[in-house]
């Protein structure tokens, strides 16, 4: 005969076996990328005063092409904020949707362009990331002239 003790540890580890972890409740909603949530604001309007190279009337996103990379204007506050170029499109998406008046465009200036040709290259260099990836996103840029 077997030993009681055997008997209830066989039992307590069939049931613990027998039970699992209810599964996770996966998200009904799906994680949207930087891009989708650009989408998300409507086009630029040609209606609203989109075209200015005034940066002290201009209220939708304000950036700036250096030789060290691209900046964030916030033009309430007058600051500047480093984006790395990879993640342009997320600071942009994390704007809230008043920050977009005129629609999906964006002002954007390069600065430092009589430095060396060091520095204009590197200029270039980032002005080309920064519109390629504006421009696969479909935000239209209002280039200012260079400072």
């Amino acid at each position: 005969m077997k030993s009681p003790v055997l008997v209830i540890l066989a039992i307590c580890l069939a049931l613990l076996a027998g039970c699992s972890r209810p599964p996770q409740a996966q998200s009904t909603q799906a994680t949207t990328t930087a891009e989708e949530r650009i989408q998300q604001i409507p086009p630029a309007d040609a209606q609203k005063p989109g075209e200015t190279h005034d940066t002290k009337t201009w209220r939708n996103p304000y950036l700036l092409v250096k030789k060290d990379g691209i900046w964030l204007v916030d033009l309430q506050n007058n600051e500047e904020r480093p984006v790395a170029s990879d993640h342009v499109l997320d600071a942009l998406a994390a704007l809230p949707a008043s920050a977009w008046p005129y629609g999906r465009v964006v002002a954007a200036q390069e600065v430092g362009t009589s430095g060396s040709d060091h520095d204009r290259v590197a200029i270039r260099k980032n002005r080309a990331i920064l519109a390629g990836t504006l421009e696969g996103a479909k935000v239209q840029i209002n280039w200012l002239p260079s400072a």
